[in-house]
């Protein structure tokens, strides 16, 4: 299986089941929150989210490669463990750069909304009574 199969399977059945072998054991990740090196702790970031988390999506609406980039837009969404449910959403993208081994040596995710839109939505109305 190629890796934009492998990913593609990946996102459908996010966090669970994650090909790590696809990364480097030094990968870079990024994204608004995080930014650390090491498959350990993105494994550990993964597992973070599969504790806390309940319902989490990761939606894949188009995936592209171009040498060795890989270029993924998706959204990610979940519900808060919080009294009232609040269902959080982030659409994004996410930039995978390849090492000659063909490894994911870096893998930075871009939001297109800023933390304070993804914190209103622990707050938002829709969510307290549905």
């Amino acid at each position: 299986m190629d890796i934009i199969e492998i990913i593609k399977q990946d996102y459908q059945q996010f966090p669970d089941n994650q090909t790590y072998s696809i990364y480097a054991d030094n990968v870079y990740f990024a994204d608004p929150m995080n930014q650390f090196n090491g498959l350990q702790r993105y494994q550990q970031m993964i597992g973070f989210m599969k504790t806390w988390f309940l319902e989490i999506q990761l939606d894949l609406h188009n995936i592209t490669q171009t040498e060795n980039l890989i270029e993924t837009r998706w959204t990610l969404s979940w519900t808060t463990p919080l009294p009232w449910k609040p269902r959080i959403s982030i659409p994004g993208r996410s930039e995978l750069k390849l090492n000659p081994h063909n490894l994911i040596e870096s893998h930075i995710d871009y939001w297109d909304c800023s933390r304070l839109d993804v914190v209103k939505q622990l707050f938002s109305m829709k969510n307290r009574y549905s």
